[in-house]
């Protein structure tokens, strides 16, 4: 029985040596010292040897299998060492080679102008409030003298999460919370996400809307319109006129619509402004007594304007992009313009 093992040992000497891998020594090991390996095997046949002799019997059985797992470890340090060379041979780095340039990130357009605007009207006395997304329909409709059966309050405009939980549709939610906590004087703008179901070129599900609120004593629609015509000359330059046309909001009365001398033509007539040489960027008007009286404000006393500015809207017309989808679509090519 000891020929036997050794002749196993010199038979695994001669398959370790001619192994190229190390999946082919993960096989040899299993064969030869595994749980059922030639030498494991040996171990059963322990029974039919004297008892003297058996001490001796094994501790050669074990001899055996220590030599092959040293042959076996030396072989597949040899096999990665060669495997290591082989790397470097094919697979070198040219040190002296440039590296990789990492570019620099920037801001998205959106966040730029939106930056930009809460800088503006800080400049001018107005504080920045914030309000959460989801919001109840007192906060976005009943609040701001929305009835019932407004248009606006349908599921096909507007994404509602449960009967009275919907995702705001406009960020006039902030000026109601904040007339709630805050007694007049109040001076503040709210920029933040707004949803509504509208999706094409210049609308999105999802966009972004500044909305001011100023509520005091003596506070006039001439005041609401130096505002707005300071804003509009720092965000697009002195040569931008703006106007207002008559219109209606539940919450504000009177209420206009905000225009802007087109900022491609300047007034002449082009494709951006559909001929008409002005540019339509939000409504506005003078708070609605109800409003008031449905937040416990003194109507009688105090007198508010309120706008509302869509933030996509002025990117697109400050950088000149045609379709508000590109703010959205995160392509690193259109992205880098800014």
């Amino acid at each position: 029985m000891k020929e036997e093992i050794s002749k196993v040992l010199e038979t695994a000497k001669n398959e370790i040596e001619k192994a190229s891998s190390v999946h082919e020594l993960q096989q040899l090991k299993s064969r030869y010292i595994g749980k059922k390996s030639v030498l494991n095997s040996f171990m059963q046949k322990i029974s039919t040897i004297p008892k003297e002799e058996r001490p001796t019997f094994g501790n050669i059985l074990n001899e055996t299998k220590n030599q092959i797992s040293e042959l076996l470890l030396n072989k597949e340090q040899r096999i990665k060492e060669l495997e290591y060379e082989t790397t470097l041979k094919t697979e070198s780095l040219d040190l002296t080679m440039p590296g990789r340039k990492r570019e620099k990130g920037s801001l998205h357009p959106i966040t730029k102008v939106w930056w930009e605007i809460e800088d503006i009207f800080i400049s001018m006395g107005f504080e920045v409030a914030e309000g959460p997304d989801i919001e109840d329909e007192f906060h976005n409709f009943d609040a701001l003298n929305t009835p019932p059966d407004h248009p606006a309050r349908d599921l096909s405009d507007t994404f509602y999460i449960d009967n009275d939980v919907l995702l705001r549709t406009q960020t006039s939610t902030v000026q109601v919370r904040v007339m709630q906590k805050h007694k007049p004087p109040i001076k503040i703008i709210s920029p933040g996400s707004c949803y509504r179901n509208e999706h094409d070129a210049s609308h999105s599900p999802m966009f972004h809307q500044v909305e001011a609120l100023v509520v005091d004593e003596g506070v006039t629609f001439t005041d609401l319109r130096d505002v707005l015509n300071i804003f509009i000359k720092k965000m697009f330059g002195e040569k931008i006129e703006s106007r207002f046309r008559p219109h209606f909001f539940p919450f504000t009365e009177p209420s206009a619509e905000i225009d802007i001398i087109c900022v491609k033509c300047y007034g002449k007539g082009c494709n951006l402004c559909k001929g008409s040489g002005w540019l339509e960027m939000g409504g506005a008007g003078m708070v609605d007594p109800n409003v008031f009286d449905i937040l416990g404000i003194d109507s009688k006393k105090y007198t508010g304007y309120a706008f509302g500015l869509g933030i996509d809207r002025i990117a697109m017309l400050k950088y000149k992009i045609p379709d508000m989808r590109m703010l959205f679509e995160n392509d690193i090519r259109f992205l880098k313009q800014f």
